[in-house]
């Protein structure tokens, strides 16, 4: 089993969101040297200002440190920074064999299909692909409490673990690559399969005149709680669509449920409803607003309301 890298050894860092921002400032806080880049300038001079070193493209980091992590939002835009003159590759291949990329670390929701065929694509330029998606939101990128799903061979994923527990409380190998992914679209599966039963119960409750906030806090406190219900609540409770998750993002991850159950041969019944919800979300240009937007899609297809009179006392 390979050992785990020094704190000094450099881990290259592309895609700075609002996730990754966070996330790469987090290993430069825990002592790793971080070479980072990303399309756009201000969240690298942030990155620079929380720590890390900026590159001049993806060939500068994949020619400067043995792992790259990226924080993209799928997997073409993974390959977008792999290929082209100035991309990962090029960098790989203009570097010297003990300093150039052998690990990329991707930690985007992808789909488990699609990164296990990267991974066989980029086998013969000898980098190993790990997939490491998150969940914890913006909230534990901030404060690495990220909940992480590895998939990837086991030295692979122990000789980047420390990588990983810089940036969250939980870290799991699940298996071999596209475990890590398969177990993502798992937790997109709850997670949108909970906001369309919150979002009808809303709905139901309002149309026979009960108060959404007043619905959604006996819900929290009985069995119906749950981590989704906690950060949609002022949402559905306020109509307020202010997007924390655009909504187009599940609709993304959706696909890949589907996909992955195309793949094991599996019917999904809900999945397929609530992919088909979302993608009419999208449809509706609602996919930049906060995936609780589901309920007024829901409004909408019900016409108006005509709430029955329900007593307060």
């Amino acid at each position: 089993m390979s050992s785990p890298p020094p704190p000094s050894e450099t881990v290259g860092f592309v895609g700075l969101g609002a996730m990754g921002l966070p996330m790469a400032a987090g290993l430069a806080k825990a002592g790793f040297d971080v070479l980072a880049w990303n399309r756009g300038r201000a969240p690298l001079d942030a990155a620079v200002a929380a720590g890390c070193r900026a590159a001049g493209g993806p060939a500068e980091v994949a020619a400067g440190a043995r792992t790259v992590v990226t924080m993209l939002p799928d997997l073409p835009q993974v390959r977008q920074v792999w290929a082209g003159p100035d991309g990962l590759l090029a960098g790989l291949d203009s570097a010297a064999a003990d300093r150039a990329m052998n690990t990329l670390v991707v930690m985007g929701t992808v789909s488990p299909v699609a990164v296990r065929a990267l991974a066989e694509e980029l086998r013969p330029h000898g980098v190993r692909v790990i997939d490491a998606p998150v969940s914890g939101g913006v909230t534990g990128a901030r404060d690495a409490t990220l909940s992480i799903m590895a998939g990837g061979p086991q030295d692979a994923v122990e000789r980047v673990r420390p990588y990983l527990t810089a940036m969250g409380s939980t870290v799991r190998r699940m298996g071999d690559t596209g475990a890590g992914s398969l177990a993502k679209a798992c937790n997109q599966l709850v997670v949108a399969g909970t906001l369309v039963a919150l979002a009808e119960a809303v709905l139901l409750g309002e149309r026979g005149g009960l108060d959404p906030a007043a619905l959604l806090e006996v819900l929290a406190g009985g069995l119906a709680s749950s981590e989704v219900l906690a950060q949609k609540r002022h949402h559905l409770a306020d109509s307020d669509f202010t997007p924390s998750g655009p909504a187009r993002y599940l609709h993304k991850d959706l696909g890949f449920v589907l996909d992955s159950a195309t793949d094991a041969h599996v019917g999904l019944p809900l999945s397929t409803a609530v992919a088909r919800m979302y993608a009419a979300v999208d449809d509706r240009g609602l996919g930049d607003l906060d995936n609780s937007v589901v309920l007024r899609l829901l409004r909408e297809d019900n016409g108006p309301s005509h709430p029955h009179h329900i007593s307060k006392d």
